[in-house]
This record gives structure tokens, C-alpha cells and sequence, in this order.
């Protein structure tokens, strides 16, 4: 229940909103209507500790810079220059607009959402019942995770795996692909109890991170490499006899296939393209044969290239390979999501699509602005700021440009994107709105209710769609239900791991945890089609996939493109500033102060004889395009890779440019992903 609070005083119940696996428990203090403290709630796995971000959430909440009233744009687009309108005013102009496109073709109206909130009611509710509705185009949201995410589906089912509660009790921890230090604190403070008590723990990741200089090994293996290396840890496993008889046989399929396919990697092949030393996998994968529990702990940094998805798929067999889903701190997670069972088809209303409407990208949405067919005529962007976080970037501007295009964004902020929004419209933060949160590296939902009163004329996503319907006068008894009937309708499921959970058990205790058991897949019970960890997929041969794990190179690589690895020399990365979450803080002061400026880190090594210095800035350039920065050498960059902390908002960089300037629209093998990091590039001298 809610601490006893004085006259005037009152703490709210909350859920941390923004897109990271910790999705911590909150609790607002209010005096007279004013927020004046945010801190964690008793929620287990938070244990009461917020990162520095959130920590300073009302910095968010009341600054200076929130959009209080709707806008219409009185300069050029990109320009950023709006007069105050009316509510009415907003509301009437978007829905005559709509009409009239939607009376044409409706598919030349997309909406372009993201994770600025992962709220289930604000993330993906009242908005796609609207879109359904009025026949839009369906966007594909894959900006982030979705090839990893249906790599480890071909294997394990779903996005299921270890609950990192018992991380503590590993002897060995693997984290793939991952800074936990600045993404996933609270399974970070379990790594350092295992530590504590003996654990060893290790670090694959092209970059030496704030979380590879507290480990005891770092793998630096290039970028888009992780499946062969993960084909090389299963070629030792299997050649050598190390793996589990028992727990292969009654609980895998395709173990035989699997043998044939891994012993074409050896070590010396992939130490070759991985960039390391043969020793370096033979002992690693020796000493995770040898080590019980052992949890790997992947994150999504491994799995956005061209074969993030066969990665993924490849890294998640090797759990069931040497039975470590026998304990309940072993076996493996990229995403919890799949334990939950929501009621996703409730709050969305997929049975309202009008017709049979097209599906664009949204990790290509560059070509889908430029050159759709029908083309895009209208476009609603809420939850997302995809001016600075889609990829190449100077297509999407040419996109966000044209003045044939009418653009509605729905934010806090004047971001990068509003500033060519025809329409903009004030958003509410996550202390003036109801929500229900499911998490993807936990196994709590959370109820989030409101702290205080919308500040200014600010409104919710879901009553935005609401207004929005009546004004096209859409009579669906779905478009009268409030938030909080839409928290109760997510947990209208017959998914066992809910019972017991209610929108009221979570109002007034804030958190409840599903039920399951501690180690789920002690006996199988995978939520495959065989009930068993799928070496061997059928289902993926229906998809036209490999039906084994393989290796999938880079599209960029000096292997897999040696043309274009003759221009641009160095891969790029560009993996998370620790002090802002994509591109959401960034426009803070305390964010920017404490992240200084655009930097990129370089090895020595790669600087030298190109003329760099440290500190000296310096231009970062494809044939996409480029941008410029200041050359960190931090001792973060391995030697052939350069990393870009991001996502800097374009307007706020020196040079009007983030990293997405050489970013490119390719995808991923599996789930139409987003291929940030399979990307070359060459450095100069600015």
C-alpha cells in the first residue's frame, strides 16, 4: 500500500516508462499538487535504485523547454519556429486532414511511434485501435530488437530465458553484446554479488565499456562476428565431448545437424573473422563446458547487423548444449517479453483493419518518405523522434522536408522531428498518466498511475486518439474506454504466469510478479513447436530460413565487401551514451553537461597515421554521408573499430549532424530489423 502520507502530501505509485530492461518500480512524492521527489520503489528487483537519469526525472517533468500548448508551424519546415493554438483548433485541423487523405487512399497515412514509453496504453493501445480503424498504413517497428528477438524465437519459442534474479548464484557470466553499467543496472548489481562470491565474468563486445573494465575477460571481436564465434564455442564443445548427453538427448532437437554444421568452425576460422586469437575461444569454450551455472546475458547491441537474427538463434543454443537450463541462474535471456501473455489483441483491436493496408519499415523509413507508392501524405509521430534516431539520416530529413507532406508529432519536446511537424502537440510525461508495464529483463508488470495534473494543456497519447476518433467519427464502443479499462483489458488473459495480477493489486501495491517457476526449462516445456530447444528448426525452413544456426557476415566488412573496405576502413558503431536513452534526455541540460560533446573513440593505432590527435575534432564520412566529432582516445576503441557514443539530437551537435548521417537502411536476416552497426566508415582531420 502507499506510505501514510501528511495532510497535502500524498506518494504515487509508478513505473520508470523509458526503453530499458529494468523497468523500475517509482514512488512520486507530491506536496500541494507539486512533484518534489522521485526515488525507486520496493519493487524486488530494483531494490529502491534508480539510475542517474531517472534520478532526476523532475529536471524532465517541469523543464523549461516542455511543450505546454499545441502548435502550428509559421516558418519553413525544419525551421522550428510555431504559434500557440487551441486544442480544437489542433484537433479539427488533423482530422479534416485525415478525411480528406484517408477518402483518397487511407494508406497514405502513417503513424511512426516508437518506445519513448513503453507503457502498453500509451505505447500501443488507443493509438493502433485509431490506425486499425481508419485503414493506415501498419508500420513495422523494428528500429531496435526484432531480429534478435526472432533469432532466439527459432530456438527457444519466445523471448523467454533466465530470470536474472538468480544471477547471484552463476559461476560464470557471459554478457554479449551489453554495457549492463548503463543499460541494465540492476542485473549489473547482481553480476558483482556473483563477483563477490566468486563468479568469473566476461565481456564480448567490439568496445571496451564501462562495463568491460569491472570484468575479468574481455572478448573484443569485430562487429556483426558474434554468430561465428558462437559457431567456433560449439565446435570445441561438441569436438572436444564436453556437452550435456543426458539433457541434449531428452531435451533438444537437431543435435546430429548441429554437429555436421559446427565442425566447418573451427577456431583458427572464426578467430580470423572475428578479429581475436584462436586460444582466446578454445579457452572460453572450455571453461563454459566446465562452469555450472553459467548464464549468458545478451543484449541488443550483438544483433543489430545483417546476421544479428542467426546470431542470436546461434548464442541461445548454447545453454541446452551443455544443460546450464537445469539451475535457475543458467541458461541464457535477450528478452523476459515472452513470459508475460498480455492481452495485446484487446488493447490493439487488430480486428478493426479496414481492407488489406500496406506495411512499411520504419528502419527504412528514409525510402518510405521519399519513395512510397502510394506515397506518404501524412504522417502522426508520437513516442519516437525518428529525424535523429532512423537511420541514414539525410534521406529521412529529405523525407520529413517535403511541403506535400502534413506532419503531426506528439511529444514533450521540440525535438529534431517536431521542428518540421505542421502540428505539434503537447504530451504528458509519465507523472500525469495512468499505464500498466510489462518489462523485457524481469518478470514483474507494473501498474504506473498519475502523481500529479497534466502540466500546461499536455495530454495523453490514448485521449488524443480518443478525441481524434470522434472527430472522424468513428462510433466503436472501443473508442470510449479510459486508460484504466485498458489496463484492466491487458490482464484479461488466460496465460497462467497472470494469475492473481489485477489492475487493482498493482494500483495499490504497484508491482506483482507472474508465476514461474525458477528454472522453467529444468525439464523442456520450450515454447517451441516441439516442446524442446530447436537446434534443428522446421519452422524455420517454412520461413525460408537456414534450418541451422549459421554465420551471417556484415553487409560492410572487409571479408564479406573488400571493395568497400578499401575506401572506408574502420567499422562503425554507435552504441548508447550512458547519459541519455536513445535520443529521450538528451536535450537536458544535466544530460548534455555531463556528456560534453559528440565524440568518437579511436585506437591510437588508427589515428596515427591519419594525422589525428586527441581531442582534436574530426570529420566521420561515408558514401551516405557524415558528420563530425572530438577523437576520444579512451582506451574504448580496439584497433579497426571507432565508436560514437549517441544519440545526439542533430540540432543540439555542433555541425547540425548525429551518427545516423552514415547509417544505412539495410536489414537484418530475421525480423526486418535495423542494421546500425554493420557499417563502414573513414576518419579524417576536420
Amino acid at each position: 500500500m502507499n506510505a501514510p502520507a501528511p495532510a497535502g502530501r500524498t506518494v504515487a505509485r509508478l513505473a520508470c516508462p523509458h526503453d530499458c530492461p529494468d523497468t523500475c518500480a517509482l514512488e512520486v512524492t507530491v506536496e500541494n499538487g507539486v512533484a518534489v521527489e522521485v526515488k525507486g520503489g520496493d519493487m524486488p528487483f530494483t531494490h529502491g535504485v534508480l539510475c542517474t537519469k531517472v534520478a532526476k526525472y523532475l529536471e524532465r517533468t517541469y523543464s523549461p523547454e516542455r511543450v505546454l500548448h499545441p502548435l502550428k508551424r509559421v516558418g519553413r519546415k525544419g525551421e522550428g519556429r510555431f504559434e500557440r493554438i487551441s486544442w480544437d483548433e489542433a484537433l479539427d485541423t488533423i482530422a479534416a486532414k485525415f478525411k480528406a487523405i484517408a477518402a483518397e487512399d487511407p494508406q497514405q497515412i502513417l503513424p511512426t511511434s516508437y518506445a519513448g514509453t513503453m507503457g502498453l496504453v500509451n505505447y500501443a493501445g488507443m493509438d493502433r485501435r485509431f490506425f486499425n480503424r481508419l485503414g493506415a498504413t501498419q508500420l513495422e517497428r523494428t528500429l531496435c530488437s526484432s531480429a534478435g528477438k526472432a533469432g532466439v524465437k527459432i530456438t527457444l519459442g519466445n523471448s523467454v530465458g533466465t530470470n536474472v534474479e538468480h544471477a547471484v548464484e552463476a559461476k560464470l557470466i557471459l554478457i554479449w553484446g551489453s554495457n549492463p553499467i548503463v543499460s541494465n543496472l540492476h542485473f549489473w548489481t547482481r553480476c558483482q554479488e556473483a563477483k563477490r562470491r566468486g563468479a568469473k565474468l566476461v565481456i564480448i563486445d567490439p568496445r571496451r565499456n564501462e562495463t568491460a573494465e569491472k570484468c575479468h575477460q574481455h572478448v573484443a571481436l569485430l562487429p556483426g562476428t558474434d554468430g561465428a564465434l558462437a559457431l567456433a564455442l560449439m565446435h570445441v564443445i561438441i569436438g572436444e565431448g564436453l556437452h550435456d548427453r543426458e539433457y541434449v538427448a531428452r531435451h533438444t532437437v537437431g543435435f546430429e545437424q548441429l554437429a555436421g554444421r559446427v565442425k566447418e568452425w573451427t577456431p583458427e576460422r572464426a578467430a580470423a573473422v572475428c578479429g581475436i586469437t584462436a586460444g582466446e575461444i578454445v579457452a572460453l569454450a572450455r571453461e563454459y563446458a566446465a562452469t555450472r551455472p553459467a548464464l549468458i546475458r545478451l543484449n541488443y547491441g550483438m544483433q543489430r547487423c545483417h546476421g544479428g537474427g542467426a546470431a542470436a538463434r546461434a548464442i541461445t543454443c548454447l545453454p541446452a548444449l551443455v544443460g546450464d537450463w537445469r539451475y535457475a541462474a543458467g541458461g541464457a535471456v535477450l528478452s523476459t517479453a515472452g513470459f508475460y501473455g498480455l492481452n495485446h489483441q484487446a488493447l490493439e483491436r487488430p480486428d478493426l483493419v479496414r481492407g488489406n493496408p500496406r506495411t512499411l519499415n520504419q528502419s527504412a523509413l528514409g525510402d518510405a518518405l521519399t519513395a512510397a507508392r502510394p506515397p506518404v501524405k501524412a504522417i502522426y509521430v508520437y513516442n519516437n523522434n525518428p529525424v535523429a534516431v532512423c537511420p541514414d539520416s539525410r534521406k529521412v530529413v529529405a523525407g520529413f522536408s517535403r511541403d506535400d507532406l502534413f506532419c503531426v508529432v506528439h511529444d514533450l519536446f521540440l525535438t529534431d522531428t517536431a521542428d518540421y511537424a505542421d502540428i505539434v502537440l503537447p504530451a504528458t510525461s509519465q507523472l500525469e498518466h495512468h499505464d500498466i508495464h510489462q518489462s523485457y529483463g524481469h518478470i514483474y508488470v507494473l501498474g504506473s498511475q498519475p502523481a500529479i495534473a497534466p502540466v500546461g494543456e499536455s495530454k495523453p497519447n490514448a485521449e488524443v486518439f480518443r478525441l481524434l476518433a470522434k472527430r472522424m467519427g468513428f462510433t466503436d464502443a472501443c473508442f470510449d474506454d479510459a486508460d484504466e479499462d485498458l489496463c484492466r483489458q491487458a490482464l484479461e488473459s488466460p496465460n497462467p504466469a497472470l494469475k492473481g495480477i489485477t489492475w487493482d493489486g498493482l494500483k495499490a501495491n504497484g508491482w506483482q510478479r507472474l508465476t514461474l517457476a525458477d528454472a522453467p526449462f529444468a525439464n523442456g516445456g520450450f515454447p517451441t513447436p516441439s516442446g524442446k530447444c530447436e537446434f534443428y528448426s522446421e519452422s524455420a525452413a517454412r520461413q525460408g530460413l537456414d534450418p541451422l544456426p549459421a554465420y551471417v557476415p556484415p553487409y560492410e566488412g572487409p571479408t564479406s565487401n573488400p571493395e568497400l573496405a578499401k575506401r572506408y576502413p574502420l567499422a562503425f558503431i554507435s552504441p548508447p551514451n550512458r547519459h541519455f536513452l536513445n535520443s529521450s534526455f538528451a536535450n537536458l541540460e544535466f544530460a548534455r553537461r555531463e556528456a560534453g560533446a559528440p565524440s568518437l573513440e579511436m585506437h591510437p593505432d588508427d589515428a596515427r597515421p591519419r594525422g589525428i590527435a586527441d581531442g582534436r575534432r574530426v570529420r566521420i564520412f561515408n558514401d551516405r554521408g557524415e558528420f563530425t566529432a572530438i577523437a576520444r582516445f579512451n582506451g574504448r576503441a580496439r584497433p579497426g573499430v571507432v565508436n560514437a557514443p549517441s544519440v545526439w539530437w542533430r540540432k543540439l551537435s555542433p555541425d547540425g549532424r548525429n551518427a545516423n548521417e552514415v547509417t544505412s537502411q539495410a536489414l537484418a536476416d530475421m525480423g526486418g530489423a535495423a542494421t546500425f552497426y554493420d557499417c563502414l566508415v573513414e576518419v579524417a582531420a576536420a
